[in-house]
């Protein structure tokens, strides 16, 4: 052997250090990024060679950097070259930190990943639909159903062969329609009069992912499920005869039938968890505006951060310059606190609740107790009993208690398990992914029993047994029995379909909650919708809205379903959480939403761009940054403040002593007078001068002040809760008021 000092070691030293020195991977690691520019100066008419000049212009801007124009093609793999200005690319960190100090850039951001959410960005319900049937061809009617209108989503794409995307009936399409129908490398898929268009956007993941996308992915086709899921609740077409196993028979439809809807595919499979990515969003919002759309939903998110680092914020902002109504999804990190995600005020964030009806299936125990539970499952169960064993009995010996108890992957023993039903605690993994471990262990059905977080909250879920899905007192009961019993046995019976529940709605434990953790004083979510048990589509009104009034703007819309949203379930009852305890607007925003009053709000808070503009500026956005989002003009007010910006709601989060703000309401009814009312806070003072507003033409606006005072002694240091409405007698303009002490 040869010895520590020996010219051999000495050589391979030197090998070593010099590969070391000229191996890449031991060099500066590259990432990919996204660099924001702002908005772009030229017409979105332009003809695809002067589009190519805006992405020449790209490379060139980042050959400056990289010494190269040919490096900087190769690096770029989007070039936005419509209305967002910017471009995404592989670089280093180095470099992306100095292209972050040019002047012209407004900012550099890794392109992260967003998670999908159960929380649909639509309301839904289900069985027939509450309009009826059309009976005439009344402008009000065919705004009702949505003609005219081009819905979107950005999700997990779409399945064309839905019923709820046949065109039957439908005419030529819209000439403002612009997009395409991307077939990628799926020849079977189509668009139609319906589904007007449909594309992919696959580079942002790819730049992710440790080996090449495969090229069957390229199409614009949902083989997950969510995008089909969220596209038909929004838009979906007229299906009769609809059910889930039987359950729930009736007319399934959109919020809005007779729009054309497109899809916008961003979301792929999952790396750590993230499914939608930052470039590929921006790449869809930039030819999603360019292609016409009236309405854009988003049922994804991530953490908060930085308005100009968040695709979200920026595509959606550009999308509402144009008129578009952008509508995200709150999150399902519920029921904790500051946890709602999608914060910007130029989009509608919405919360998740339940609705009046129910699904059924009953637990009977050995011991003669009846819970009720809730399921969707294909699978009846024999009536007689059946063993019941609890999961944490049933498991494997290298399994710990903590997953077994959750019936997680790899945790039930088929020894302990065949033939018996299982009992599993709700949490981590999937509730329909606990039956099918159950299942493929041999269990003939599962209780699946709520934790003390999810309280009250049960869902149908089409299970791949025998199941029911109980409540968090019921499941101590069944819990109980079992550890009370020698012999413990258990039947379930087969679901039925339950109407007009009460109480209803009363929100989702997965819904997420304010405060608002970027901009407090901003109340978010801003309103609440149906998100348990779907079958069918209701409507949140949004496509409804543009339809009704198509030169109304995005801020206009949202005003009309806030302001005319309930706090109210159906037993005229403040509108409780899943524990059953009562709820705030941390919970629900401005209320549940209530359609057909949002189409004859009366009056509305209509925030302008300017608005928008002063609302950047105080949060510290330069002059340079901010005429680099918009080449639009606009007043800046040197002294603007965040509690004046004209939103439907108010939000005070630090009040110190007194404190006045500022709003404006547009007439958009009849002429009439408004009077105020308000429902002061606890230990907080509120008075609205004028207390009379009067409205003589369609278009009048009226400004007026709220001041808002503690009382001596009486204020707490926690967030209250009040309300403000202006009524003339028929409509009643509703703002929720949020405040707190310090």
């Amino acid at each position: 052997m040869a010895s520590p000092t020996s010219p051999t070691i000495y050589f391979l030293l030197l090998i070593l250090l010099v590969s070391l020195l000229h191996t890449p991977t031991f060099a500066l690691k590259k990432k990919s990024y996204v660099v924001y520019l702002g908005s772009h100066s030229h017409d979105s008419e332009l003809s695809s060679v002067e589009f190519n000049r805006v992405t020449d212009s790209h490379n060139e801007f980042l050959g400056s950097f990289l010494k190269s124009s040919d490096t900087a093609k190769e690096s770029i793999f989007y070039s936005y070259t419509r209305h967002i200005n910017g471009f995404a690319a592989t670089l280093e960190e180095e470099v992306a930190a100095e292209i972050a100090k040019h002047p012209n850039v407004l900012s550099v951001f890794e392109n992260n990943g967003r998670k999908l959410h159960t929380t649909r960005s639509w309301g839904f319900m289900g069985l027939e639909d509450d309009y009826g049937v059309i009976t005439s061809n009344s402008i009000w009617n065919k705004a009702r159903f949505g003609e005219g209108v081009i819905i979107a989503n950005l999700d997990t794409g779409v399945w064309p062969e839905s019923k709820s995307f046949n065109d039957e009936g439908f005419g030529p399409i819209p000439s403002k329609w612009r997009g395409i129908c991307e077939k990628g490398s799926d020849l079977a898929f189509h668009c139609n009069r319906k589904l007007i268009g449909a594309r992919y956007f696959n580079k942002g993941y790819a730049s992710r992912l440790s080996t090449p996308v495969n090229s069957s992915s390229n199409t614009p086709r949902d083989n997950e499920g969510h995008g089909s899921h969220t596209l038909s609740t929004a838009g979906g077409n007229m299906v009769s005869g609809v059910s889930v196993y039987g359950q729930g028979y009736g007319t399934a439809k959109g919020g809005s039938p007779k729009a054309r809807v497109a899809s916008y595919k961003v979301c792929w499979p999952p790396i750590n968890g993230d499914e939608c990515f930052d470039a590929d969003i921006l790449a869809a919002f930039d030819m999603a505006i360019h292609d016409g759309v009236d309405v854009l939903s988003l049922s994804l998110g991530g953490s908060a951060s930085n308005f100009f680092n968040d695709s979200v914020a920026i595509g959606s902002f550009h999308a509402a310059k144009k008129g578009i109504v952008v509508v995200c999804s709150a999150g399902n990190s519920g029921p904790n606190e500051a946890t709602v995600e999608n914060l910007a005020p130029w989009y509608i964030t919405v919360g998740a609740s339940t609705m009046d009806r129910e699904f059924p299936s009953y637990v009977v125990l050995g011991n003669n107790l009846t819970l009720k539970g809730e399921s969707l499952s294909a699978t009846r169960l024999a009536h007689k009993f059946y063993p019941i064993i609890k999961a944490t009995d049933a498991k494997l010996a290298s399994a710990t208690n903590e997953d077994a108890v959750l019936c997680q992957n790899g945790t039930l023993d088929p020894n302990k398990v065949k033939g018996k039903i299982v009992l599993c605690l709700r949490g981590i993994n999937a509730r329909v992914d606990k039956g099918e471990q159950a299942l493929q262990a041999g269990a003939v059905g599962m209780v699946l029993a709520n934790d003390i977080i999810t309280g009250n909250e049960i869902i149908a879920d089409p299970h791949v047994l025998p199941a029911s899905h109980i409540n968090f007192s019921d499941g101590l009961k069944v819990f109980n029995y079992v550890n009370s019993s020698k012999s413990p046995v258990a039947y379930i019976a087969y679901p039925t379909t339950k109407l007009h529940t009460k109480p209803a709605p009363f929100m989702a434990a997965f819904s997420s909650k304010g405060p608002n953790t970027m901009v407090p004083e901003i109340l978010k979510p801003d309103i609440t919708a149906p998100g348990v048990s779907i079958i069918a589509a209701y409507t949140e009104a949004e496509g409804l809205l543009k339809a009704l009034y198509p030169s109304w703007s995005p801020a206009a819309i949202k005003s009309a379903i806030m302001t005319t949203a309930t706090t109210l379930d159906n037993e005229a009852e403040p509108i409780l959480n899943a524990s059953f305890i009562q709820t705030t607007p941390f919970s629900y925003g401005a209320g549940h939403v209530q359609p057909n009053k949002a189409m004859d709000p009366g009056l509305v808070y209509d925030t302008t761009m300017n608005d928008y503009f002063n609302f950047l500026c105080t949060l510290g956005y330069n002059e340079t940054e901010r005429s680099l989002f918009s080449n639009a003009t606009y007043h800046r007010h040197k002294n603007f403040s965040l509690l004046n910006l004209n939103y439907p709601s108010i939000t005070v989060p630090n009040l110190s002593g007194s404190v006045t703000v500022q709003r404006t309401l547009k007439n958009v009814g009849a002429p009439a007078t408004y009077v105020v009312h308000v429902q002061n806070p606890n230990g907080i003072t509120v008075s609205v001068k004028p207390s009379i507003l009067e409205f003589k033409h369609v278009g009048e606006e009226k400004r007026f002040k709220v001041k808002l005072k503690t009382k001596k002694g009486k204020a707490t240091k926690s967030y209250v809760f009040g309300k403000m409405t202006w009524s003339d007698g028929k409509h009643y303009v509703k703002s929720p008021l949020v405040v707190k002490a310090i």
